[in-house]
């Protein structure tokens, strides 16, 4: 059993190449932060934990586990170690800090996520983001790799089970209204008309095959940090702080599948199968049976992967929140919204909040522990006792799901 302390959340609308900010800065501002938010010094971090994908390209940096020896004198001579599973990085970082812990290696981990994303030109970040794809073997034509990926599992879920684009549509629109509650979200103080979430060519224009503006995760600066404790270290922190450890988080359970990394690969795969991305189904199982929960009727709220409008219509019913290929019965009912029947997605998402590459894991589970102590804010499920965590890299090449709780 490991638990979570709490951690912290940079501001997901900041440009940081224009506010004079490196890679470095922000970390060290991170760690800094996660500590005081949690009142913990830094002599008690036992390790250190990184996820991110692509410093090298976004900011020609690598080996960012360096930089904790650069936050406080203190960590000169703590074991790091950083991790890349594309979008899934910073849940990779998690499962790695986790199983040191469970090891019985170290007791307190520190684990970071981080991206720096806005300091390039629109095509040229897309060119870096499709590293996380099978290079030079598919999706060559395409200008946006990525949106032309996710249009064609639009296109394979209209050929298996049909799809209405006005579905794809309000999942975008709950995630961007569900973001105005969050004080960190990128797009809190954006506007839209009536027509930026329909097919107008004008108010939200055609990006790469069927997939508009819209539909887009944000290209984010950002950054995360949680600490995670053993059952004993839990115990002496909550101890020393007044707090009851069965009301300290903890993670019940996780799931890590991974799938071949040409999306053609895993779609041919499941021809016939109930589930397009299988292996996305089993993380989503196998964290649930390791939580000891029967089923999706368990769960209080998800923070799921939305990339793309597409990527979280798929989740749903991965999730089991409708039979397979029936995710707009959830959309159209209300299932998803805030005060619906598991509402995902109140923190806005990678639509709404941001999408840092490889600190979106990192944030999922900060998001987890803030909504089920209660701490979410204006975002908050009433009642959330367990929250699920839905991550995926690339084309579901990496898929990480944890099940986080009191």
């Amino acid at each position: 059993m490991i638990y979570l302390l709490g951690g912290w959340q940079s501001d997901f609308s900041a440009h940081w190449s224009r506010q004079g900010l490196e890679l470095a800065d922000a970390f060290t501002q991170t760690v800094r932060s996660g500590l005081a938010a949690t009142r913990l010094e830094p002599e008690e971090v036992e390790c250190g934990h990184v996820g991110n994908f692509v410093g090298e390209l976004f900011a020609g940096q690598g080996l960012l586990g360096g930089f904790f020896g650069q936050v406080d004198p203190a960590f000169d001579g703590l074991p790091t170690a950083r991790h890349e599973a594309a979008c899934a990085s910073g849940s990779v970082a998690l499962l790695a800090a986790a199983a040191e812990l469970e090891a019985g290696r170290y007791e307190l981990a520190c684990v970071v996520g981080l991206e720096q994303m806005r300091n390039v030109p629109g095509q040229q970040a897309a060119r870096n983001l499709g590293a996380a794809a099978w290079a030079g073997h598919e999706f060559t034509d395409a200008r946006y790799l990525w949106p032309r990926a996710f249009s064609d599992l639009a296109d394979e879920y209209e050929r298996r089970h049909g799809l209405r684009y006005e579905h794809l549509m309000r999942i975008a629109e709950l995630n961007f209204a569900n973001a105005k509650r969050n004080p960190n979200a990128q797009t809190r103080q954006w506007s839209f008309t009536p027509e930026s979430f329909t097919a107008h060519d004008e108010a939200n224009p055609v990006v790469e095959g069927r997939t508009r503006k819209q539909d887009c995760g944000q290209v984010t600066d950002g950054s995360a940090v949680v600490f995670l404790a053993t059952p004993r270290r839990a115990a002496e922190y909550a101890a020393r702080r007044g707090l009851s450890l069965e009301r300290l988080p903890r993670i019940r359970g996780w799931g890590h599948r991974s799938a071949p990394i040409s999306y053609a690969a895993k779609v041919r795969a499941s021809e016939g199968q109930p589930y397009v991305f299988p292996q996305v189904r089993r993380a989503i199982e196998d964290a649930r049976t390791r939580a000891g929960l029967k089923d999706v009727s368990e769960l209080h709220v998800v923070e799921t992967h939305d990339c793309f409008a597409m990527t979280e219509y798929m989740a749903i019913d991965h999730l089991g929140l409708t039979a397979p290929g029936e995710s707009w019965k959830a959309i159209e009912d209300g299932s998803i919204e805030l005060k619906g029947r598991l509402p995902i997605n109140p923190s806005g998402g990678l639509i709404g909040l941001g999408h840092p590459v490889g600190a979106t894991g990192v944030r999922m589970a900060l998001d987890a522990f803030k909504q089920v102590t209660g701490t979410a804010g204006d975002y908050q499920v009433e009642g959330a006792r367990t929250c699920q965590t839905l991550n995926i890299g690339g084309s579901t090449t990496t898929t990480v799901s944890l099940v986080i709780g009191v």
